[in-house]
């Protein structure tokens, strides 16, 4: 539901922004309290701790208030705290003075019962107490603002998880891992989302417990399903050193003085010695029972008390253990370990103080975040104004409105789809522009002609408004769409492992769906100037016009480099008397100085050229001079050479009074095609591996002219094209190998250049048609094997056996080591027919791994394909 996530991204941002400010305070000044003990004793060595006597014991409470009273202290005692812990000193709190609402406590020596001196920092700590609890505001005030910013921290906790959850939610390294060499957005997005998701246990605790002590309506009916009177509840933490002060009343004359309950402790330590801290509070009227909270040893949490009442002459009127409470009164008393993260131990109390200093870091980077997002729709905004002023241009070019959709997250696909589009508009190209979000493949149906423009968010996940579209292309449902052709600009960040994985998916699905591409995708790392001249350098070609607003600079990738005249030097045939269509390996040698560099998986692109025969019965049938000079792309030539590389024109076309120039004007050069290269720049050459095809009755054009009518010594002009879809993936993990025919090209340059780098975990699986005639490539393939270099070959040749069997049938045979080698992180390349093959191999993939794992391997880049 792309418009309730919408609505819950609104209110993330909006509550971050705002309530998130104060919560930082909240959050700091408790990372500061929670280790307040450990602190003040630090800062007060001797006080909150004193040197171990030898051979001596800690006083009892009532031996301490009498040794208070002998030094002349007129201070009556309420209630002290003692530890069983050698050297720990005890704590006094005394009843308060009239106008006081609560007494004052000090520490005194455990041996001596001497008052201790004052503890530094304490009034610090009791400042940071009440800016955590209470903003420094008046108590009710304060606590009913922090309650509601703890809504809203709870809020902003349970939004996020839901914004961010992962494509695959079983897989932990989505929810708990991002790559921190990541920069920009990525960066910020990963710190954000990722530690949000490891505090995210820790907020609810806070945010919980924080609402049950700010509102009495949340109190009132926790503390009654508990079974505990509200007043007894633990209706607030305690503050610092100060344990149980939240409970005192103002009493000035105790009539029972705690010197004289001697009996009360004796019998408090003949039933209890397992004690490790006990507070002793005395009562407000003579004969009423003495009340000793304590702490066992074996006491699972710092709240586990066990409670006695004695009476004055030692008598035990009642004794309350923990463990026999109720359930509901136990786990009020984890609220305020909870809280702290003392429930979970010393490992408790180091998360939670993290997770509260951690608060500001969620407040900056959503900060960072949101100045971003609106920094990159005001440019959005301010590249459609532009466009604005460019929508009606007189329309030069014949055909359908081209179509450019765009897939965003941040803004950056809606920018550049938007200059894309001004750029085709200023050419004369009629343009339209719309979000994947609101299509189907029942309205991509309706274009002949579409450009997209697609962003990969996260670890190759589909922007969330393109999710919808994603799903419905990927459906068995989905229409068909042959008659749609396509270009696609993909997005993404090199520092992903997944870099492109949404539009690598999306050109998936699109050829699975039988759309065709215009040319080869262009993937944009960034903002990268060079990947953007690329894709302004495909449209060029493509429409045939200038693309106004170009950079001469990001023209073209150094590699790309334009046409240029190669000659071919070798030409060979593979496969004599096979059943299929001849097979050649073409070599062809680059002219002088030209600097070679491409990488395994590149094209070229050759410019083909129509046999010397076929041109000139062309000429002749329309009864022209084919050395006849004519102006063709801006420079003088022959009317032959202009027929060498253009769609011949229909018998008739030069009929009376059509001059060679005219005919020439309406004619448009032969489209390009593209071939998978077999070698590397450090052979010296291009190979490729070209099969002949046939149209009514005669040789292909392209085919024709590289396999039988160019003989060696001939130039052809071609150009080099980076093919990023099928590029390396560069890291030493398995690879796995699949193609059939001609696809070996692509295969072997790949196999070639890994085993270079020394990655030898390579398995190749190739198809062909029968073994005697076709097995051009096992002599190669097995030397690789002999030599270690390649760890397994299957070869499978069709028509040898009966029933015929295909690549796709040995990868269901070895389903067990496919899985193996997917699971260790293989890359899968698959080069040869779209039809058949490819088509099968992926039918086999799903089969063997899964709908899902393929769909994760395309997103990752670990499924690449160079089909045709």
């Amino acid at each position: 539901m792309p418009g309730l996530k919408k609505l819950w991204f609104q209110l993330h941002w909006f509550v971050g922004i705002t309530a998130g400010s104060v919560l930082i305070l909240i959050g700091l000044s408790g990372g500061v309290l929670s280790f307040q003990q450990e602190l003040l004793s630090a800062l007060n060595p001797g006080t909150a701790s004193v040197l171990p006597v030898a051979g001596r014991n800690h006083l009892s409470p009532p031996e301490i208030a009498a040794a208070l009273r002998k030094a002349g202290d007129q201070h009556v005692v309420q209630r002290i705290t003692v530890h069983a812990e050698p050297g720990r000193a005890a704590q006094v709190t005394f009843a308060p003075l009239a106008g006081q609402r609560r007494g004052h406590s000090q520490l005194a020596d455990p041996y001596s019962g001497a008052l201790l001196p004052e503890l530094a920092g304490e009034a610090f700590f009791d400042w940071v107490e009440r800016l955590h609890r209470w903003l420094l505001l008046p108590r009710d005030q304060g606590k009913s603002i922090t309650g509601g910013l703890a809504i809203c921290l709870l809020g902003l906790s349970l939004s996020g998880l839901y914004l961010r959850w992962p494509r695959h939610p079983l897989s932990w390294r989505s929810w708990l891992t991002f790559d921190t060499a990541l920069k920009g957005r990525s960066f910020l997005w990963g710190l954000h989302s990722v530690v949000g998701t490891w505090a995210l246990a820790g907020y609810v605790l806070f945010t919980l417990t924080g609402v049950y002590w700010a509102f009495d309506w949340v109190r009132g009916p926790v503390d009654r399903w508990a079974g505990t009177p509200a007043r007894q509840a633990e209706a607030s933490p305690p503050g610092g050193s100060r344990a149980g002060r939240e409970s005192s009343s103002a009493q000035t004359v105790l009539p029972l003085a705690a010197a004289d309950s001697a009996p009360v402790w004796a019998s408090f330590i003949r039933t209890s010695p397992t004690w490790q801290q006990a507070q002793v509070r005395w009562p407000d009227r003579a004969g009423q029972p003495v009340q000793i909270l304590w702490l066992d040893v074996d006491a699972p949490h710092d709240r586990a008390r066990n409670q006695m009442r004695i009476a004055p002459d030692g008598h035990v009127l009642r004794d309350e253990r923990y463990a026999d409470l109720p359930i509901g009164r136990r786990a009020l008393t984890t609220v305020y370990p909870l809280h702290t993260g003392s429930y979970f131990g010393m490992t408790g109390r180091i998360a939670m103080m993290l997770i509260s200093l951690a608060l500001p870091l969620f407040a900056i980077t959503g900060w960072l975040l949101y100045l971003d997002r609106r920094r990159k729709a005001r440019a959005v905004l301010s590249e459609r104004r532009a466009l604005a002023g460019a929508l009606s241009p007189p329309f030069a070019i014949d055909g359908p409105k081209v179509l450019v959709a765009f897939a965003s997250q941040a803004g950056r696909a809606e920018r550049l789809a938007v200059r894309t589009v001004a750029m085709l508009r200023a050419a004369g190209v009629d343009t339209s522009l719309q979000s994947v979000g609101s299509m189907d493949t029942e309205q991509l149906r309706h274009h002949q002609q579409v450009l997209f423009i697609a962003s990969t968010f996260g670890e190759g996940d589909s922007p969330d408004s393109a999710r919808r579209f994603a799903r419905l292309l990927a459906s068995d449902t989905a229409a068909s769409l042959p008659h749609v052709r396509y270009g696609l600009l993909a997005l993404g960040d090199r520092q992903y492992q997944a870099f492109c994985g949404f539009g690598l998916a999306l050109d998936h699905q699109l050829h699975r769906l039988g759309a065709q591409p215009l040319f080869p995708m262009v993937e944009m790392d960034g903002e990268d100037p060079l990947a953007w001249g690329l894709w302004q350098t495909a449209l060029m070609g493509h429409f045939g016009v200038p693309m106004p607003g170009m950079h001469d600079a990001a023209v073209a990738a150094p590699d790309e480099g334009g046409f240029h005249d190669w000659t071919l030097s070798t030409r060979h045939l593979c496969n004599p008397g096979s059943q299929g269509a001849p097979l050649f390996s073409v070599q062809l040698v680059p002219p002088e100085n030209l600097p070679l560099s491409w990488q395994a998986g590149a094209l070229v692109e050759v410019q083909p050229c129509h046999a010397p025969e076929v041109v000139q019965a062309c000429l002749q049938r329309e009864g022209l001079d084919g050395e006849q000079a004519v102006q063709w792309q801006g420079h003088e030539t022959s009317l032959r050479a202009v027929f060498v590389r253009s769609v011949l024109p229909t018998p008739g076309a030069a009929s009376d009074g059509v001059s060679a120039q005219d005919l020439v004007d309406g004619m448009r050069a032969m489209a390009l095609r593209s071939y998978s290269m077999a070698s590397l720049p450090n052979d010296g050459h291009v190979q490729l591996l070209v099969r002949q095809a046939r149209h009514d009755g005669g040789l292909g054009v392209a085919s024709g002219w590289l396999t039988a009518h160019a003989v060696p010594g001939t130039r052809v002009r071609l150009r080099v094209v980076t093919n990023m879809a099928f590029a390396s993936d560069g890291r030493d993990v398995p690879a796995i190998f699949i193609g059939n025919g001609s696809g070996y090209a692509g295969l072997r340059a790949h196999l070639i250049e890994r085993m270079q780098q020394g990655f030898h975990r390579n398995w190749l699986l190739f198809g062909e048609r029968q073994r005697a005639h076709d097995g051009f490539v096992e002599a190669e393939v097995q030397s690789w094997l002999a030599m270690g270099k390649l760890e397994r070959a299957d070869f499978v040749y069709s028509r040898d056996q009966a029933p015929r069997r295909y690549v796709q049938d040995a990868l269901k045979e070895s389903a067990d080591t496919l899985c193996a080698w997917v699971a260790d992180g293989a890359v899968l390349y698959v080069c040869g027919s779209l039809q058949g093959m490819a088509a099968g191999v992926d039918a086999a993939l799903q089969a063997v791994l899964g709908a899902t794992v393929v769909e994760d391997l395309i997103a990752q880049g670990r499924y690449r394909r160079d089909v045709y």
